[in-house]
C-alpha cells in the first residue's frame, strides 16, 4: 500500500474514535432493527474526517470497492494507523466500523482480526447486497495487507 502522496504522522495519530470496538458492539447488538443500525452506521460516516482532494487518488484508492473508496496506511511505534475515505455515506460508515477495530492495533492484532465475525456480531451479515459485502471485504483485505506489508 504505497502512495506516492502520505499524510503526516500527525494526521494519522489525530484520527481517535470516541467509543472502543466492544462499545460499538453493544451499541449495534442492541439496535431493535435493521434500519436503527444503518442510522448507526450513518453517523459514525459522518464521523469520519474527510480527506482532502490531494489524497483522493488512484493509488490510494481501494480495488474491489464498487463506490470510490481511499485508504492510506502508516505504521507507528510498531502499531498501524489509517486514514480512510469515500464518496459513499454508506461505505464510509462501514470503513469506520473498521477503522475502531484496526486503527492503532499491532500486526499480530489485526492479523488475527476477522472481518466475517465482527460483521455478523455487528448484526449486518446478510443485512449488505452482495457487491456491498464484496467491498466491505476489500477494505478489510487492504488493512490487513497493510499490516502485513510492513513487516
Amino acid at each position: 500500500m504505497s502512495q506516492s502522496i502520505q499524510p503526516s504522522t500527525a494526521d494519522f495519530l489525530a484520527l481517535e474514535f470516541s467509543q472502543s470496538t466492544q462499545a460499538t458492539l453493544t451499541l449495534f447488538q442492541q439496535a431493535n432493527n435493521w434500519q436503527e443500525r444503518y442510522r448507526h452506521i450513518m453517523l459514525l460516516g459522518k464521523t469520519l474526517t474527510k480527506l482532502g482532494d490531494e489524497y483522493r487518488v488512484e493509488s490510494a484508492q481501494v480495488r474491489g470497492c464498487e463506490s470510490d473508496a481511499w485508504l492510506y496506511h502508516s505504521e507507528i511505534d510498531g502499531k498501524h494507523y489509517y486514514l480512510a475515505d469515500s464518496d459513499a455515506r454508506i461505505v464510509k460508515g462501514l470503513v469506520t466500523l473498521l477503522l475502531i477495530a484496526c486503527n492503532g492495533k499491532t500486526s499480530a492484532e489485526i492479523n488475527a482480526f476477522d472481518a466475517d465475525d465482527y460483521f455478523t456480531q455487528l448484526g449486518l451479515q446478510g443485512q449488505l447486497s452482495p457487491s456491498r459485502t464484496n467491498g466491505l471485504l476489500a477494505l478489510a483485505q487492504a488493512i490487513k495487507a497493510g499490516a502485513v506489508d510492513s513487516k
